[in-house]
């Protein structure tokens, strides 16, 4: 497999596309119309509760600013919220690389827009796990799948998208974005970038404790399991 090696990239990136989709939605009530204070052009995609809530933000404007992304991908989410974001679409505008002709090719291809910007953070994966006679099953339930895979995504392309993990930073980040007239620099990309990988190792190393420490009779209690 070629791997790109990318020579030429842009400090300042606009942002125009936006995905959130976020467990802990504290913040957002001051993100959300900061960005678009900021640039009324940016459009919003979101999923299941955090939609709710940015509609409720909004109210009348989230008709122009607000995407479900089942709408932007064309595919439901499915039941019970088990895949939303694990979609073509949404990768090729999270890794597509500015100055890589082919990739710009793939979104004319695809309908497809570049993603500038995603707000992500996970489950509370550690939460669970904190609570009395948790099962195998209830943690398993609580893995993120979806999160974690857009975090390293955007992380992998700071050269381009900003991928923000911490409701701490939501303040920095629009006063960058302020101060550079709805652009994010490639230093506070590459920050939060840093951060994301972080956030996302420590995470895997909950559940990778969490399942070492817990026998197979664990698993097997938590199920009626078929034969054959």
């Amino acid at each position: 497999m070629a791997i790109n090696i990318v020579e030429k990239l842009d400090g300042l990136i606009k942002v125009r596309n936006v995905i959130i989709s976020v467990s802990d939605k504290s913040g957002l009530e001051t993100l959300v119309p900061s960005l678009l204070d900021i640039n009324p052009q940016i459009r919003l995609f979101s999923t299941g509760g955090t939609y709710n809530k940015i509609s409720e933000i909004l109210g009348a404007q989230a008709s122009s600013s607000l995407t479900p992304v089942s709408d932007y991908t064309g595919q439901p989410e499915t039941q019970g919220g088990l895949v939303k974001t694990l979609d073509f679409k949404i990768y090729l505008g999270l890794l597509t690389e500015t100055y890589n002709e082919a990739h710009q090719d793939d979104l004319q291809r695809t309908g497809a827009v570049t993603i500038d910007m995603v707000v992500v953070n996970l489950y509370p994966f550690e939460e669970t796990i904190s609570k009395e006679g948790v099962t195998v099953e209830q943690a398993r339930g609580n893995i993120d799948i979806g999160g974690p895979c857009m975090i390293r995504a955007s992380a992998k392309n700071f050269i381009r998208v900003a991928a923000v993990v911490d409701p701490a930073d939501y303040t920095r980040i629009i006063s960058g974005m302020r101060a550079n007239n709805g652009k994010i620099s490639l230093e506070l990309r590459y920050d939060l970038a840093k951060k994301a990988f972080e956030h996302t190792a420590v995470y895997d190393r909950h559940i990778a404790d969490f399942l070492v420490d817990r026998p197979i009779n664990d698993v097997i209690g938590c199920y009626q399991v078929m034969e054959g």
